[in-house]
């Protein structure tokens, strides 16, 4: 059975920092660009960031560059996402997400590409 499973979301005060997990099981990362989007109440899906299968090149959203940095460990079949200075603007149920096609900088906002989902963890940046 493939799967995605997110975890590390949590309730955090603006500034603080979580890390999410995305662990996959019934195939392999090592072949998947992985992304990362968020959605928030009321608002569309964006993307966050994404990261090639191939030579790590990553991606980001403007609104999190330099905050926030994704990474992979195909060892451990897992992807993740370091997220520091955390604002309440952040807060959103983030999503990560695996698509067979290789990586591009645009993946990062084309969640049409992506084949398979995870079930979302929620992300809370309050005081």
């Amino acid at each position: 059975q493939v799967q995605l499973v997110e975890s590390g979301g949590g309730l955090v005060q603006p500034g603080g920092s979580l890390r999410l997990s995305c662990a996959a099981s019934g195939f392999t990362l090592d072949y998947y660009t992985i992304g990362w989007f968020r959605q928030a109440p009321g608002k569309e899906r964006e993307g966050v960031s994404c990261i090639s299968s191939r030579d790590g090149s990553t991606g980001y959203a403007d609104s999190v560059k330099g905050r926030f940095t994704i990474s992979r460990d195909n060892a451990k079949n897992t992807v993740y996402l370091q997220m520091n200075s955390l604002k309440p603007e952040d807060t959103a149920v983030y999503y990560c997400a695996a698509s067979p096609w290789p990586f591009r900088q645009n993946m990062c906002v084309a969640a049409g590409l992506y084949n398979y989902w995870g079930q979302g963890t929620q992300v809370t940046v309050s005081s």
